[in-house]
């Protein structure tokens, strides 16, 4: 008993020093802070993270880390601009260097050696209300399936999987059902830099009281392609169809066939008008309206307001 509990008390004190590499410094802001991102998204909270350094008092010391490829990223051309010290994917982090990791909209899994450089840790801003759509792409997927409430969570970053982290805390957000992507990707992306800000003001205790994942509603989120937005009309009703638009919005476009060629389909709309025992996909030109109608599998119509085929709309 009592060389268990000798071997505790060491393991606490070997803890204690590993969170400590700064001395006082790790327990109390301002934060050396190392951020991680690649997109857009990832500029709501390195543009929160920029404001909070140039006022001192959360954040001492600013760099970025992203993948530098001849087309330049986001983060990289926001970087260059506001002259943020610029580190290349993958990076060896030096030791005693940050005090934290942030991880916004990355895209790289990171292995355990690169998380213990920081002596508090590194964290996740993620869009969704995790465990519900952990992955690549959570706002397509919440839009795609008509989720009425979504949100953002801060987690703790684990190596060799995504999105299964400690949760830090969470904001919760509601989908109207006229919201497409464009809108609640800035929403969701300044809810986090807001989120994650809040975070940092108080890293030590917010990191003490993180609490596990749940493990039951998990759904997963997963990078999507462009087929991703083929519409069957055999097998989709009105609803998945609108939702679909809307969650592709700004992305990727609504494509479906016609005679055999792909065209792209624009401004769809529910229709409170039941078919007339019509086959789904079954199309209808409305010359009042100067809309097409076409069916679903619920026996409901979508409106389609505009068409393009090949370079040329209708």
């Amino acid at each position: 008993m009592m060389l268990i509990l000798h071997k505790l008390i060491e393991r606490s004190k070997y803890l204690y020093k590993q969170q400590h590499k700064f001395s006082n410094q790790v327990v109390k802001t301002p934060w050396n802070v190392l951020f991680f991102g690649t997109d857009e998204f990832s500029i709501f909270s390195l543009k929160a993270l920029l404001n909070e350094y140039r006022k001192g008092q959360v954040i001492g010391k600013l760099e970025v880390c992203t993948s530098v490829k001849k087309l330049k990223n986001a983060v990289h051309l926001f970087a260059e601009k506001e002259n943020l010290r610029l580190n290349e994917w993958p990076y060896e982090v030096p030791e005693n260097e940050f005090h934290t990791g942030l991880v916004v909209s990355f895209g790289h899994l990171i292995p355990q050696r690169i998380i213990k450089k920081f002596p508090l840790g590194m964290i996740n801003v993620h869009a969704s209300l995790l465990p519900r759509w952990r992955g690549a792409a959570p706002i397509i997927y919440s839009l795609a399936n008509g989720d009425s409430v979504t949100g953002v969570s801060i987690m703790k970053i684990k190596p060799k999987k995504f999105d299964t982290g400690e949760i830090i805390s969470q904001k919760s957000v509601e989908i109207r059902e006229d919201m497409y992507m464009p809108e609640l990707h800035q929403v969701l992306g300044i809810v986090g830099a807001n989120e994650l800000i809040e975070c940092l003001r108080d890293l030590p205790n917010k990191l003490e009281n993180a609490k596990p994942q749940s493990q039951e509603n998990i759904t997963y989120a997963p990078k999507i392609d462009p087929t991703f937005s083929h519409i069957n009309w055999k097998n989709m009703t009105s609803t998945q169809i609108y939702n679909l638009e809307r969650a592709v919005k700004g992305f990727l476009p609504v494509v479906t066939l016609w005679k055999g060629e792909p065209i792209k389909l624009f401004t769809i709309e529910k229709l409170e008008e039941n078919t007339e025992n019509v086959s789904p996909g079954f199309i209808i030109y409305d010359n009042i309206l100067n809309v097409l109608k076409v069916s679903c599998l619920d026996q409901k119509y979508v409106i389609v307001r505009k068409v393009q085929v090949f370079s040329k709309k209708l």
